[in-house]
């Protein structure tokens, strides 16, 4: 009994560990990072099926075997490096784990970058803040007026509070870093090959729908705790909720615009509309009413939801996890995972 608590404290401890390494380090670019070894082998595996396939049922083979080969080879080395580390001793699982984990969260990163496009529209420097928030975005920035730089900020803060914090504490808590690193691997192809134009219609199919998957309930979860810092704020919890149910699923992503649909509500703005690609001009559907104009103060506000959310998902991925190892040891099951 004794040694399974020390277990699960040791799993909670990694996932605390990590979150204090991600907000004192960020993301150094001397450190080893999982996710550019990830987009590292993306490459190259884009690269050789896009020579060896001749139709696109082959891409679509290849994109399948690519979005399951991914993950399950990153979950399968990160499990048995913990279990080698543990195998030597605690301490050095509960680092590495610690590093792994801290390696899926990009909570200093998000809000130092969303942070860096305010400063620059603080200074009145338009083209420096077009070029920050392209560095977070995927749509062309060169067109974008200074509301159109903020709904951008906002709009990548709200959406990658789930990709870059929630999701990966959701399956850390779960499963600990193997699974995180999993989920990781997962978003990174999304975010490289999940287009829906060209061979990637094809070749990045299993990815996107992997992705959706994923994220179904981190979005969720997402969107529910920003109704519920609008509770703690007293900022119109019932606009919020409104806002989320009417609008959180008029997004083409099932998973994008019901964070974003939140996080208009609580912001008190409109976002979506008009958006320039690579390939055109796209409309995304209004999210929320514009109870007042976008201004470059609703970017910290943005970064200051986000940290609130992460606060908050991780005290409910504490209570969730003690109640389910309580209730694991009265049906007799034990939660342990690779290292410990």
């Amino acid at each position: 009994m004794r040694v399974e608590f020390a277990v699960s404290v040791l799993k909670l401890l990694a996932i605390f560990l990590a979150l204090l390494i991600d907000l004192l380090l960020g993301d150094p670019r001397w450190l080893p990072h999982p996710v550019r070894w990830f987009g590292w082998a993306i490459e190259r595996y884009e690269r050789l099926w896009c020579r060896l396939a001749t139709s696109p049922i082959a891409l679509w083979v290849g994109g399948v075997l690519l979005a399951l080969s991914l993950p399950a080879g990153v979950w399968w080395v990160s499990h048995w490096l913990l279990l080698l580390a543990g195998s030597y001793c605690w301490w050095l699982a509960l680092i590495l784990e610690a590093w792994m984990l801290s390696s899926t969260v990009a909570l200093r990163g998000l809000g130092e970058a969303a942070l860096a496009v305010y400063d620059c529209l603080q200074r009145g420097d338009l083209a420096g803040a077009r070029r920050e928030v392209g560095m977070i975005v995927g749509r062309e920035v060169d067109r974008l007026d200074t509301p159109g730089v903020v709904r951008a900020a906002v709009e990548s803060v709200a959406e990658n509070t789930v990709d870059a914090v929630l999701a990966p504490l959701f399956y850390a808590f779960w499963g600990g870093a193997p699974l995180a690193l999993a989920y990781r691997a997962v978003n990174t192809l999304d975010s490289m090959v999940g287009y829906r134009w060209g061979t990637y219609c094809y070749l990045g199919w299993a990815s996107a729908r992997l992705d959706d998957v994923l994220n179904f309930l981190p979005a969720r979860l997402a969107a529910g705790l920003m109704v519920a810092t609008a509770f703690l704020w007293r900022a119109r919890p019932n606009h919020v909720w409104k806002v989320l149910l009417r609008d959180g699923r008029k997004h083409a992503s099932p998973n994008s615009g019901l964070p974003e649909a939140a996080m208009a509500g609580l912001l008190g703005v409109r976002l979506g509309g008009p958006c320039f690609y690579r390939r055109g001009l796209y409309f995304h559907p209004y999210l929320g009413e514009e109870l007042c104009p976008l201004h470059p103060e609703h970017i910290p506000q943005a970064v200051r939801v986000l940290y609130w959310v992460t606060f908050q998902g991780l005290l409910l991925g504490v209570i969730l996890y003690s109640l389910c190892w309580y209730g694991g040891k009265l049906c007799g099951v034990t939660f342990s995972g690779p290292g410990f």
